[in-house]
């Protein structure tokens, strides 16, 4: 028999941040699909909000300590999500030049925002078991080989925003491990060096021109800057109250790339105004505050990790999506979370707000 008990201990205000976020992308989406004439991405995401509901309530059923206690359950997901990554060089769909997701028919797969969910577990039962000896600098070392194999597949995908995202999880994990200054200047030194291996010997021409395209956006008007372009013309058509639902010009008449994904946040902008992004900046930060409270009163260093984690993870990905909209940080395909489109990274998230849920339970 189920206890009523149990949900009334559930973060309702976290739940129904998550949920108003979730419906804004999804109105947004409508909007999109009115232009279209088809409404399947709609329903797709529509269906996926309610298996996430579906997911919390679950989740609130299963005791998160679990991963603080079994080591082989932990690592069987980590290897797990690894093969999934290897696959897709043989299984997977290549779309926009990146082999990233299983092709079902119906919907895509992409094991990348599951890798984030299941990594931020990693991290937390990694520094949890050894926050006595945090201020050791090899734990920080092995816990980076945890980043490491997984940004080495993602990266010859080649998907460097994903790989930047699996960083700043770990950057963000070993700053609430509360390492040593030293430790955490040597890491910032060594991420500086990578950068610059990276542009002179791994990045792609494509991925180089994005970069450049940020520094100097007028350098190609109609061809690499397009997308940072007409992002900034949409939202900064919306004025103060918007041009209404449905009445973007940008985002109805398909001048704005990837508006149900990268460039939401612009579509929304354009549509509601400085009124409307307000409101989505005031519950978001709401969110993420909440996010943080569970991991104050939590009653173990995982649980805290986790919480802790997860909340940077979704503030560094709605920063980088919100910079690449507004033009003042270079395109690499991050979504925003809980409203752009896509199923494999909402179910995850809501995932993610499951073991929320069941670390917010086992906390009172």
């Amino acid at each position: 028999m189920i206890s009523l008990s149990r949900f009334k201990n559930f973060d309702w205000f976290l739940i129904s941040s998550a949920l108003f976020l979730s419906f804004t992308g999804l109105l947004e989406i409508y909007n999109i699909c009115l232009n279209q004439g088809s409404f399947l991405n709609f329903e797709k995401q529509l269906i996926f909000i309610v298996l996430g509901l579906f997911f919390i309530f679950l989740l609130s059923f299963f005791d998160y300590r679990i991963f603080k206690t079994n080591s082989y359950l932990v690592l069987s997901l980590y290897i797990l999500i690894l093969i999934f990554l290897i696959g897709l060089f043989f299984f997977g769909s290549e779309i926009n030049g990146v082999k990233g997701w299983y092709n079902f028919g119906f919907f895509s797969f992409d094991p990348v925002p599951f890798l984030c969910i299941i990594l931020i577990i990693v991290l937390s039962k990694y520094f949890s078991r050894y926050h006595v000896e945090i201020y050791k600098f090899k734990h920080i070392f092995f816990s980076g080989i945890f980043v490491l194999v997984p940004s080495i597949i993602i990266f010859f995908q080649p998907d460097l925003g994903s790989v930047l995202m699996l960083i700043f999880i770990w950057i963000g994990i070993v700053i609430f491990s509360k390492v040593k200054i030293s430790h955490f200047l040597i890491l910032m030194v060594t991420f500086c060096l990578l950068s610059l291996f990276l542009w002179g010997f791994a990045l792609e021409g494509y991925q180089k021109q994005r970069i450049t395209t940020f520094l100097n956006p007028r350098v190609d008007q109609t061809g690499s800057s397009w997308n940072t372009n007409q992002s900034k013309i949409a939202i900064g058509s919306g004025g103060l109250l918007g041009k209404g639902i449905g009445k973007g010009s940008q985002t109805q008449y398909g001048f704005l790339p990837e508006a149900q994904t990268d460039f939401i946040f612009s579509a929304i902008a354009e549509e509601t105004g400085f009124l409307g992004i307000s409101i989505l900046f005031s519950v978001f930060l709401f969110f993420i505050f909440r996010i943080i409270k569970i991991a104050l009163v939590s009653k173990n260093n995982f649980a805290r990790l986790f919480a802790s984690g997860f909340a940077f993870l979704l503030f560094s990905q709605a920063f980088i999506n919100i910079g690449m909209s507004l033009g003042v940080l270079p395109i690499i395909g991050i979504p925003l979370p809980f409203v752009s489109y896509g199923g494999s990274q909402l179910i995850a998230f809501y995932l993610g707000l499951g073991i929320l849920q069941n670390i917010k339970i086992h906390s009172t």
